[in-house]
């Protein structure tokens, strides 16, 4: 497989993988109080850059299935695609895991606050919460074990 064709696939594997456990968890996935198992997938970018564009498009397609509306499918995507890109280029691993942790607390907390009529500091805290969780507890020990493992093809450049 060559590397743009490993690339595409791997971008596309992410994608899949965050929607299907976004749809697969879908009780605790949506709401003002949150907790998304695929949030863990948003560290990947520090290991590959196509991890990016799979990240926002699994978000796009699993708040496609959230029933939150337009507001959920967009700005939501665009949250996930904001948070991708601060966290590739973040100098350490617990940096890269809050960057989505504040994008998404403030952007995704902003708008549940308006769809779901909550106290915006709660549903921003409780948003922040289920991601710190999903990036700390879950997503740096996933890099880790990528990295330990050798399965990023030495591709961050």
């Amino acid at each position: 497989m060559t590397g743009k064709t490993l690339a595409i696939t791997r971008g596309a594997v992410i994608a899949a993988f965050y929607a299907a456990l976004v749809i697969a968890f879908q009780p605790i996935s949506f709401g003002a109080v949150q907790f998304r198992v695929a949030e863990a997938l948003t560290l990947l970018p520090v290991l590959w850059v196509e991890a990016i564009p799979g990240l926002f498009v699994g978000c796009l397609i699993a708040n496609i299935f959230g029933g939150l509306g337009f507001l959920d499918i967009f700005l939501g995507s665009a949250a996930t695609l904001a948070a991708a890109a601060v966290t590739r280029y973040a100098p350490n691993l617990p940096l890269a895991a809050a960057a989505p942790v504040v994008v998404n607390g403030l952007v995704v907390g902003g708008y549940l606050s308006a769809i779901t009529d909550t106290p915006f500091v709660f549903t921003a805290l409780y948003v922040a919460a289920g991601e710190a969780m999903a990036c700390f507890a879950l997503g740096i020990p996933l890099v880790e074990a990528i990295k330990r493992a050798d399965l990023h093809f030495k591709n961050k450049k």
